[in-house]
């Protein structure tokens, strides 16, 4: 229970874990309408495009490992400070950057202020709020505010970018982060793990970071070429050998950066699965749909940031009722339906295509039925694997919790992105045009906007609505695939997590 003195001091921590949390999330996110308007101005070529996009959530989810176990030592909400220290730092560099390796370079240093600050955000709060209803609600906010804070990521970069730049979206950064810090040194706690004693194991973290970031690239080149480039399966390769080495070694440590044995709890890795399988479709569907409203429909940054808000409001509803659903309902049973209503909610644009043509409001409706069940899925897995974790091991289950969402994310953009990709070059047809005009068209349909509006006049119109064609006969199949992933996730709910699991019980 709480002491007087601590009662109206937990809320505001977690008012400034929140915003630290909506930070880091719409960074997930704001790039992708901000995307075409940095293509247009710094011309990347198609690889760097692809790191401008991805190596944010790789570095990321590649260094939470490590970030999780060094807040146990060195402090949890000094490493949420020296995060946020990086992250302006990456965001300075991101608003004066005149090169692609610039921007490269800055989203790689703010994936690594992020991988400082989440894990942060979920040991502090886990430390604050020791009542189980409490952390239950809380952490439904936290779910709530990751959530919405995706896929208001593209609302807020569409209104900035519409306005002053595509360089802004980075700069909105800086002021938010200096309250943010403010706010952090005078009221969060200090806090560190009991166990985080013993030497710093450094063969653990070079074991996690390759193992993650082979794994991660691996999955993408695999995605890009085929599985007839033997790269991505070395890539996988290393993966497997570094994670294993990992993995066993960290069995075996006292004091080890991250407590594996977390998923011999069934809850634990249920809800690992469950935040993981949806945010791979969740990832690539909030990419996907924001290019397919501003290169096949035409919508300004800010008109297709507005277009997604049925997800992010619907998320929001969601998960603020999530709590209230568990304490009435088995977990299984709230969890299950929830994944069940994201994998309907993904399946609506493929379902419509097959009577008519996609428009907004077949959008509008998949979005909101999307938002509801990942709000609903999202808070329980989340509310479950914290709970299932013991005090002493919050930062492992954080930093495996973060994991899941954002190696999640930048896998589905991978994976299921270069499927739609695929399919989209598979749908057009032979176009009319030279060499270096049809090889830019055939390579992505942002590409082939610019093209289009190159040439001009009818024939750019021309190839503007075959190329915006091709790439919507594209995405469904491919929002097809994330809802099987839901439901793969939704049956493993049902079959591994005891009827009468209550995720609320202090530890």
């Amino acid at each position: 229970m709480h002491t007087p003195a601590q009662a109206p001091r937990r809320w505001i921590v977690l008012a400034i874990l929140s915003g630290s949390l909506l930070l880091i999330s719409m960074d997930t996110t704001i790039l992708n309408v901000a995307f075409p308007s940095l293509v247009g101005d710094l011309q990347p070529g198609a690889v760097q495009q692809l790191w401008i996009i991805d190596v944010y959530a790789l570095a990321l989810s590649g260094l939470l490992v490590t970030a999780g176990a060094l807040g146990d030592r060195w402090g949890r909400k000094r490493l949420l400070m020296a995060g946020f220290g990086i992250f302006s730092l990456a965001s300075l560099i991101a608003v004066f950057s005149t090169e692609a390796w610039h921007v490269i370079a800055a989203r790689a240093l703010l994936g690594i202020g992020g991988a400082a600050i989440m894990p942060a955000t979920v040991s502090i709060l886990r430390t604050v709020f020791t009542d189980a209803k409490e952390r239950a609600f809380a952490l439904a906010v936290w779910a709530a505010v990751f959530g919405g804070g995706m896929a208001f990521g593209p609302v807020v970069g569409g209104l900035l970018v519409q306005d002053y730049g595509w360089h802004s979206a980075f700069l909105l950064n800086l002021p938010v982060a200096a309250v943010i810090v403010a706010a952090g040194l005078r009221y969060l706690p200090e806090s560190r793990s009991p166990r985080s004693s013993g030497t710093w194991d450094w063969w653990g973290v070079g074991q996690s970071v390759v193992g993650m970031l082979a794994l991660a690239g691996g999955i993408k080149q695999l995605g890009k070429s085929g599985i007839a480039d033997p790269l991505p399966w070395a890539l996988l390769l290393i993966a497997a050998v570094a994670l294993t080495v990992f993995v066993r070694r960290q069995l075996r440590l006292d004091h080890p950066l991250l407590q594996v044995r977390l998923f011999a709890e069934p809850a634990f890795s249920v809800a690992a699965t469950a935040i993981f399988l949806p945010m791979v479709g969740m990832g690539a569907i909030l990419f996907l749909v924001t290019q397919w409203f501003q290169y096949g429909e035409g919508y300004t940054p800010l008109e297709a940031g507005l277009r997604l808000l049925p997800a992010p409001l619907a998320l929001i509803a969601a998960s603020m009722v999530a709590p209230s659903l568990m304490h009435r309902f088995a977990i299984r049973h709230v969890l299950g339906t929830g994944l069940v209503v994201l994998a309907a909610g993904m399946a609506l644009p493929w379902t419509f295509q097959q009577f008519t043509d996609l428009g907004y409001p077949a959008f509008a409706a998949a979005l909101t039925v999307m938002g509801l069940g990942a709000g609903l899925a999202t808070t329980v897995a989340s509310v479950t694997l914290v709970s299932a974790a013991p005090a002493a091991e919050v930062s492992s289950a954080a930093a495996i919790e973060e994991t899941c969402y954002e190696l999640g994310s930048a896998m589905g953009i991978a994976v299921l992105g270069s499927t739609a990709a695929a399919l989209y070059r598979g749908n057009l047809p032979a176009l009319e045009l030279d060499a270096p005009s049809a090889a830019a068209v055939q390579g992505s349909v942002g590409e082939a906007a610019h093209t289009a509006e190159r040439i001009g006049g009818a024939v750019g119109q021309a190839l503007l609505d075959t190329a915006s064609h091709a790439y919507t006969l594209a995405i469904t199949p491919a929002f097809l695939l994330a809802a099987v992933l839901a439901v793969a996730a939704a049956a493993t709910t049902w079959t591994l997590i005891p009827r009468d699991l209550q995720p609320t019980e202090n530890h």
